[in-house]
């Protein structure tokens, strides 16, 4: 798998671990626990579970963008 760096500009509205990972410079498990804390809440997909996050979530983690209904 390609090594890719998430930009802010292009994000897509729902994100995975990984990029959430890489956009907050934190490792996937943490993104996960803070899941578990409400810290960053995630939208569970599919039959496995899999975990996404609202791009609004991740940005007013950053700071950037006013929290919203998330």
């Amino acid at each position: 798998m390609a090594n890719q760096n998430v930009s802010i500009d292009n994000l897509p509205d729902l994100l995975t671990v990984r990029e959430v990972a890489q956009l907050l410079r934190v490792s996937p498990l943490t993104i996960k626990r803070w899941g578990k804390r409400g810290k960053l809440p995630a939208i569970r997909i599919n039959s496995r579970g899999d975990r996404r996050y609202k791009k609004e979530a991740v940005l007013y983690l950053l700071g950037i963008q006013q929290k919203t209904n998330v």
